[in-house]
């Protein structure tokens, strides 16, 4: 018998005994389990303890669990499509709506009738139980085989790998794919799912973190849609949309054309968005910017500042931190911890009060709020803003109607900002717009707050909770969205990240965590950063940002 702490909990089993029949036998809430985690490694369910250990089990109903759930629908999809059109090229591209957006290329346009033959294949492959093998073979056998397949995105990328170990792949029934995370062992485990209908391409929708048991319907997101059409359109005219791509070009430049692009596009975009607010100033002074952890707001708000300064306007900037309730006054969380993200944090009827009596032309003492004491301060500093003034003001609430409820819709200029990924390994694995954002903060905390990759990596869960409550449902209330992702990006954090994630010992619960991601950059060439000019995005977490006091 083994002796097995799971979750807390003791329990003895005997030996032999798979982590999936072991979940089956506790007493645990069922809540979809997907792996665990031993000795701060990721374990699939067809692991089998052989010694007295402590299991972490991971659910669907969390980030990490929700994304091996659905990169195993990706490895399920991927199968049928392969079968069913042999010849086609599927590409699985971005989140979108409830799911994740994929088109498929086949020599004729994707029909409904298409999708349902796709969907009946992969309800039987779930029906038949087939296993998803986790397999290590020499490159050449994988190049070979991915050619076979057609695979030629894949081998470029198998290829560039250092060294002559063998490469991890999952087989499912003879059929070889790789995704950047474990995937569970079986695809009986994969009856949730539905494919919806979305030219050009459609929909693949799971269950959301919320929600484990329930496919969630789709709902329409055009303004979000546009802009990953508009960046994929502009990945195609400038010749990168995968990592190969972005790889040969550092080859020949070390990136300083693709740098310069990028940063002009930015620049372009920012200065549309000023000359937009500029002709609806009479009526729409207040501006608001809201986006999620790490997507660029601060230089962003920065430099809209200064193009609407060209365009003669003189924007104030109202810092939403300074109308936090006082600290006992702060709600909490669900584990008793205090919730600074809830919107109930923050003083609204004053922030609302303070608004009306600017707009009008009042003289206002705006509040400081001393983080130390947690309590708002008055410190004589006192605002007051002439007709055609906007008021800048950024925070993760910016979008939700209730943080400025006495301000009519028609006055205000909502924008969001967010690190909206258009790079891709290659056709099946999509870089996570979440990850982006995850590296760039693991980045920004180790050179500006003082935080280590580790406990940047701990907090990362609770940070994310935040913006799919506070942020996420509310983007489509946006006028605009800027879109801060840069395509060379991950070429230059790369170097500031691999060596903070090299600290994390083994003896890390972030362990796991930090091997994926190491798995995920290390692909991509790294770049010299010199030529990055001070006002970019980007140097608001490598340094060197002209906006930083």
């Amino acid at each position: 018998m083994l002796d097995l702490i799971i979750d807390g909990e003791k329990y003895s089993f005997p030996k032999g005994m798979e982590l999936a029949e072991i979940y089956s036998k506790t007493d645990l809430p069922n809540n979809r389990f997907v792996a665990g985690v031993v000795d701060n490694e990721l374990v699939r369910l067809d692991y089998i303890p052989e010694n007295d250990i402590e299991i972490t089990t991971i659910s669907r109903g969390e980030e990490l669990g929700n994304r091996i759930y659905r990169r195993s629908l990706f490895l399920l999809l991927a199968k049928a499509v392969y079968e069913l059109f042999p010849d086609s090229r599927l590409k699985i591209e971005h989140s979108l709506s409830n799911g994740i957006y994929c088109e498929l290329f086949k020599g004729e346009p994707l029909t409904r009738h298409d999708l349902k033959k796709i969907k009946i294949k992969m309800n039987k492959y779930v029906e038949q139980d087939l296993s998803i093998k986790k397999e290590y073979l020499e490159k050449e056998k994988l190049i070979e085989i991915y050619q076979n397949q057609g695979f030629e995105d894949k081998v470029d990328i198998i290829k560039a790998k250092p060294g002559n170990d063998k490469v991890l792949v999952y087989n499912l029934d003879g059929y070889y794919d790789y995704f950047y995370y474990e995937l569970l062992p079986s695809t009986k485990y994969l009856e949730k799912f539905d494919l919806h209908y979305c030219l050009p391409g459609f929909v693949l929708l799971f269950p959301q973190q919320i929600n484990t048991d329930k496919v969630p319907e789709f709902v329409d997101s055009p303004k979000l849609a546009n802009i990953f059409l508009e960046y994929e359109r502009l990945g195609e005219i400038i010749g990168v949309g995968y990592v190969k791509d972005l790889n040969n070009i550092i080859r020949e430049d070390d990136g300083k054309e693709i740098i310069r692009i990028s940063e002009a596009i930015h620049e372009k975009n920012i200065a549309k968005i000023a000359d937009n607010i500029y002709e609806e100033i009479d009526t729409r002074r207040v501006i608001l910017v809201a986006g999620p952890s790490s997507s660029g707001k601060t230089t962003f708000s920065h430099r809209l500042a200064t193009h609407l300064r060209i365009d003669g306007l003189k924007p104030v900037n109202i810092s939403i931190d300074d109308y936090f309730v006082n600290r006992e006054e702060t709600p909490l969380d669900e584990d008793g911890n205090y919730d600074f993200e809830a919107l109930e944090a923050i003083d609204l009827d004053l922030f609302n009060e303070h608004l009306i009596r600017l707009l009008q032309g009042d003289n206002v003492e705006l509040p400081e709020y001393n983080f130390e004491t947690g309590k708002r301060e008055y410190n004589g500093k006192y605002l007051q803003i002439e007709d055609d003034q906007p008021i800048l003001i950024e925070g993760i609430h910016g979008l939700n109607e209730r943080l400025t409820e006495v301000i009519p819709k028609n006055h205000k200029y909502k924008i969001y900002v967010s690190a909206l990924t258009q790079l891709n390994m290659d056709y099946h694995n999509r870089i996570p717009t979440s990850d982006t954002r995850f590296i760039r903060r693991i980045v920004r905390d180790h050179k500006y707050r003082g935080h280590d990759a580790e406990t940047t990596i701990d907090w990362w869960p609770r940070v994310r909770k935040g913006e799919e409550k506070n942020i996420f449902p509310f983007q489509e209330n946006a006028d605009i969205i800027f879109n801060s992702a840069l395509i060379y990006e991950l070429a230059v954090l790369k170097k500031h990240l691999v060596p903070l994630l090299d600290r994390i010992d083994k003896s890390s619960p972030a362990y796991y965590e930090a091997v994926r991601l190491k798995d995920l950059v290390q692909p991509i060439s790294p770049m010299p950063e010199l030529t990055i000019p001070p006002i970019s995005v980007l140097r608001e977490f490598i340094g060197g940002n002209s906006y930083r006091r």
